[in-house]
């Protein structure tokens, strides 16, 4: 499956989807903030969605009960990979080099950090 980036509204919906796992119409219109947009219009973007496969759905009585086909994990990581290729070179170092300059990480987190490296660094070396 390609995975595009979603728009703001399509990522909304996702993310409900992914939370609660599957939900009615109602129920994802009644997640966006007031005034938000109308049913009409949601219910053409969840088509849309249906039509993309990001989202699925089965019949209950009249409704359609809808639930993400798109896994998080897959869409966090195309996004990720497409983030690291369009501003890093294809380069991961850069990448972790310009994350570790910019983001305000704890003494925690870089050690959290460090040992996620560190435990990948050894299953490489196993292979």
């Amino acid at each position: 499956m390609d995975i595009k980036q979603l728009n703001k509204t399509e990522l909304q919906v996702m993310k409900y989807l992914w939370r609660i796992r599957k939900g009615f119409m109602k129920d994802i219109v009644d997640q966006f903030p007031q005034p938000g947009p109308a049913y009409t219009t949601i219910s053409t973007l969840i088509g849309r969605m249906v039509e993309k496969k990001y989202i699925g759905f089965n019949k209950v009585g009249r409704d359609k009960e809808y639930f993400p086909l798109l896994k998080k994990n897959d869409y966090f990581n195309a996004q990720m990979k497409d983030m690291v290729s369009n501003f890093f070179n294809n380069s991961a170092s850069q990448f972790a080099s310009f994350f570790t300059k910019n983001a305000d990480m704890s003494m925690e987190e870089m050690e959290e950090l460090q040992r996620i490296l560190q435990q990948k660094i050894n299953k490489k070396k196993e292979l």
